[in-house]
Parts: C-alpha cells; structure tokens; sequence
C-alpha cells in the first residue's frame, strides 16, 4: 500500500492504536527520558540549492546486512520532505567540541544560518558533510515507514568516515556531556 503525505510516497504506514491504558503527559514523558544518554546527531539533506538539517538524538542502528540506520524525523518538517524526495540523508555523531553545531541545529539559529557553524563540506552525493565529527555516514533511504507524526526513514549506509581520536557529545538530562577517555 502506498500512502501520500506531504508530498512524497511512503511504502508503508505504522497505524498507531490507542493504548489502553492511559499514558504519560508529555511533561512526564520527557522528563522520564531524560535519563537517557545518547550521542547527539545532527541529520542533514540537500536538494538543488536548499541544504536544511536538525539535530536529533531519535537515531539507532538497525542492521549490519545491510549496514542501515533508523532515524526519525517529523513528517511535517522540510527535512523529512527534502529526505523523501532526494531518498537520502547525511547523518554526523557530533563530537564533544562542537555544541555550538548541536545548538545551532536544534534551532539556536534560523535553518539558512545553521551552515555557517561548523566546518562543512559535501558527500559525492550532494548532502552535506561536517567535519571533524566523530563519525559522518551518507545514507540512502531503502524503506520509510509513517507513524502519524514521524517519518522512520531507513538509511543504507554508502560512505562513511570515522575519526577515532575524538569523542562523542552526549545528551542527557538537558544538558551536553562529554565522555571522560579511558584509553
């Protein structure tokens, strides 16, 4: 089955039953995974001129064979739009001396600005490439799914590079931290 939303074709949709217990408020919610420290991430695209990117902690490993990730994005977003009509996405695991990447991308500045912070270049793809990440990956989208207000995109992973001697930054509680290196 094939489901039109904000302009772009998903293969499948994740039709979200009500629970049937009542849930968590939104404030609960967050404050209750809060606790959960992840890798902080910024998802970039780009099409034609408009390169657009949010940072985001919603991304996981998904398989090896083949080797995909998992983020997820709001499906009203231009980022989820730009994705879905370009079928890819650049994803950087910031490292821990560049907050002002993850603040930027989290909206600290307007989405034509959030280039100017960073040391950016371009994958043979097109879509962005920050440098000096702990880890940058260019992904094609192999599958979508739509949950209501998310887009779970799939992405294959066709380059990647890897900077082993820098750390990660990571987010928990509300605030950034940075791992203590035990090598």
């Amino acid at each position: 089955m094939i489901v039109t939303m904000a302009d772009f074709e998903l293969p499948e949709t994740m039709t979200l039953r009500p629970s049937r217990h009542p849930v968590v408020g939104g404030a609960e919610f967050r404050a209750a995974l809060a606790a959960l420290a992840s890798t902080v991430c910024v998802v970039t695209a780009q099409q034609g001129e408009e390169a657009i990117g949010r940072t985001v902690t919603s991304m996981l490993s998904l398989s090896l064979n083949p080797p995909t990730i998992l983020i997820s994005i709001d499906i009203m977003s231009r980022l989820a739009d730009i994705i879905a009509k370009t079928k890819g996405f650049s994803l950087a695991l910031l490292a821990d001396d560049q907050q002002a990447v993850g603040d930027a991308f989290a909206g600290g500045l307007a989405p034509e600005q959030r280039f100017t912070i960073g040391d950016w270049s371009r994958w043979p793809s097109g879509h962005p490439m920050l440098l000096g990440a702990v880890t940058a990956l260019d992904c094609e989208v192999i599958g979508a799914i739509e949950t209501g207000t998310h887009v779970l995109f799939a992405g294959a992973i066709i380059e990647t590079e890897t900077t082993t001697s820098r750390s990660p930054l990571v987010w928990q509680r509300h605030h950034y931290h940075k791992l203590n290196r035990l090598d």
